[in-house]
């Protein structure tokens, strides 16, 4: 019997280490011979053995080699050397199936089965013969951005459809249009659009026959353009050794720089000598205008033909000195590089930060000087084409793109409605030419500071070059130079590095939502974008809208301030908040996200009822309100639960009686 029960145990041990072998078989990655690829923009690259060129047999190092990469994607490229016998190959826990891989040659391995979202590890051991030198030869490409869904990211689909359903509501009630897309993890797991192309006539009135936005439409990114321009030509640069950051700017732009300085008596501030402020601008490097802290005026107005250098306000009865053009024109161009040369610093640099349009205008100069192209040439030939991306550009109708591709801004021109005039001033409805007057103007539509327009899902796909370094078989950025450029600027302002705003301590929740991390970087656009980058989750979200595409409130009062600003959309962070209460949640998020939605209704009518001027039910920031509402109650009404229906009913508490007599019963209505 035992003799029985020991021949039974040993048929079962073989029978499950053959099915042990048989499952390992079968999971074991493979390799496809190849031609050996001619591409040298490489995530990783490692020759094997001793890969790092350092032996001691204390190392295990020698034979691992660690990249980044995304679940569900990749491969890697094998060269094998003359003479190889045998090695063993694995990535992360899977094991490279070599005995088809021993002949002198190169071999593509597939590894989306076994690769892990951050940090991946690939082994290459007992390489036969023991003596063997560059025996193998590993070359790993950069992720891409594979299609994705919501739960591959582990975001919650309630918190995408709440955020949908605040901007849906905003644009039933009033507010423009709006573009979102989310990459999380190398895959695009979300993309959503809502709302008009041209959503007022230019009186104020609300259209009824615009087309509606597509997922395709470009927006006007105005700041944003800093980010995807001029900061990533010069990642590229600093990265290739084409340009240093402590260069000065005076041996780029040249002497006329610093010579061409004149006098002017700005109001309020320090003035020192001529001789001193050549002194100051002789020794300004790119760091320097980087970091906002060079020393130039906010917004000089080159292009402003009626304004005060001294108070750097318009004012119609003063010639601007520093006045370079206004019929954006290359020429006009070349003359604000001139005034710039002209411009005097208004703060010794590095003793203030001031958030100037003139640093990056400068920056486009300094680049195209060291490329020997324009900005849009070269953003175009180094990022956009080896990416695949069709819809981002400068000047949209110069190339290849229509009106009817590109969402409207500003109704009445750069008129504000009829409160700002100058020389050439456009007067009809912008769309698909930039908005911003300095960049239009004076800069020939394309700028440093703005210009670039996009959809949210190509810039999103760009945005993710920040958590990789590349793209494909293209190498953009060093991992040491984006960690320069991300950096804090300095300790008494880590909320900033080289350009790049940063979330660091809760500096920037107003954008990038509160469970951001602290190296969570991105930047925000006048007319209503937003990207955040939260390298610690593998995120980028880009969220645009043209909220400027509506009537100026009071252009007596704030000539800047438009309708569309009132709402929630335009507020641009309650997305990157709402979708980081979404994100990988082990239980429903419902009933979070419902008390949330009616906390913001209350807050909006703290607002209306703070208000100092008069305000009616057709005032933009009573609908902004009444869209709140409409969000609690739509979801009230698809949860059915009671705790949702006694938020509906309270926000009730916060309508005027008078003022908002209808609303309460069309709601009222909505309850019974």
């Amino acid at each position: 019997m035992k003799k029985l029960l020991s021949m039974l145990l040993a048929a079962s041990s073989m029978i499950s280490m053959t099915a042990c072998a048989q499952a390992k078989e079968s999971t074991a990655l493979k390799g496809t011979k190849v031609d050996e690829p001619t591409e040298t923009g490489w995530k990783g690259q490692a020759v094997f053995p001793d890969w790092d060129g350092y032996v001691d047999d204390t190392l295990a190092m020698n034979s691992m080699y660690s990249f980044k990469d995304y679940e569900g994607q990749g491969s890697v490229y094998v060269t094998v050397a003359d003479g190889v016998s045998s090695y063993k190959m694995y990535v992360n826990d899977q094991e490279v199936d070599t005995s088809s891989m021993k002949d002198a040659g190169t071999y593509k391995v597939d590894i989306s089965s076994a690769a892990v979202n951050g940090t991946n590890t690939l082994q290459v051991s007992n390489i036969q013969p023991s003596d063997a030198e560059k025996a193998v030869t590993v070359k790993i490409p950069y992720p891409t951005v594979i299609d994705g869904k919501l739960a591959d990211a582990g975001i919650s689909q309630d918190a995408a459809d709440m955020i949908s359903s605040i901007v849906q509501s905003d644009v039933d009630n009033g507010f423009t249009s709006a573009q979102m897309a989310v990459v999380k993890d190398g895959k695009l797991v979300y993309q959503n659009c809502w709302g008009a192309l041209d959503s007022y006539n230019q009186d104020g009135t609300a259209k009824t026959d615009s087309a509606a936005v597509t997922n395709d439409t470009l927006y006007d990114l105005a700041s944003n353009t800093k980010m995807y321009a001029v900061n990533y030509a010069l990642q590229y640069l600093v990265t290739n050794k084409k340009i240093d950051l402590d260069t000065k700017i005076a041996d780029i732009i040249g002497d006329d720089f610093v010579n061409d300085t004149i006098e002017v008596e700005y109001a309020k501030q320090e003035n020192p000598s001529l001789e001193t402020n050549k002194a100051w601008k002789a020794e300004l490097t790119i760091r320097d205008i980087l970091r906002h802290q060079a020393g130039f005026p906010a917004d000089p107005q080159y292009h402003n033909d009626a304004f005060d250098q001294t108070t750097q306000k318009a004012s119609s009865g003063t010639a601007n000195v520093l006045y370079s053009g206004s019929d954006g024109t290359e020429a006009t161009k070349q003359n604000t590089l001139k005034s710039i040369c002209m411009t005097p610093l208004m703060y010794e640099p590095g003793t203030k930060t001031v958030y100037s349009d003139v640093d990056y205008m400068l920056l486009d100069f300094i680049i195209e000087k060291t490329v020997g192209k324009d900005l849009n040439t070269f953003l175009k030939e180094t990022f956009w084409d080896p990416m695949g991306l069709k819809n981002i550009t400068y000047n949209p109708l110069k190339n290849g793109f229509s009106k009817s591709d590109c969402a409207a801004t500003e109704l009445n021109g750069n008129t504000r409605d009829g409160a700002i005039n100058f020389t050439g001033v456009r007067k009809d409805t912008i769309q698909g030419e930039v908005h911003d007057e300095k960049a239009y103007y004076a800069m020939a539509g394309m700028s440093g500071h703005a210009g670039l327009f996009a959809n949210a899902t190509d810039l999103a796909k760009l945005a993710s070059v920040m958590l990789t370094g590349g793209y494909g078989n293209t190498s953009f950025f060093s991992q040491d130079i984006m960690d320069t450029f991300t950096a804090p600027k300095k300790e008494t302002a880590a909320n900033w590095g080289l350009g790049w705003w940063r979330e660091a301590d809760d500096e920037r929740v107003w954008y990038f939502g509160t469970q951001s991390s602290s190296d969570t970087i991105g930047h925000q656009g006048w007319t209503g974008t937003l990207t955040m980058i939260d390298p610690s989750r593998n995120l980028a979200v880009v969220y645009l809208t043209n909220k400027i595409n509506s009537p100026v409130t009071d252009p007596s009062k704030n000539a800047n301030k438009f309708d569309g600003s009132s709402y929630t959309s335009a507020t641009l962070g309650f997305v990157p908040q709402i979708l980081s209460i979404g994100m990988d949640s082990s239980a429903k998020v419902s009933s979070q996200l419902s008390a949330l939605a009616a906390d913001m209704a209350s807050e909006k009518f703290k607002l209306i009822n703070a208000s100092k001027t008069p305000v009616t039910k057709d005032s933009a920031i009573v609908k902004a309100g009444y869209s709140l509402i409409n969000v609690v109650f739509k979801r009230a009404e698809a949860t059915k639960s009671s705790e949702d229906r006694k938020y509906a009913e309270d926000t009730l508490g916060l309508l005027d009686a008078d003022r908002d007599s209808e609303e309460i019963e069309a709601l009222q209505k909505r309850i019974t």
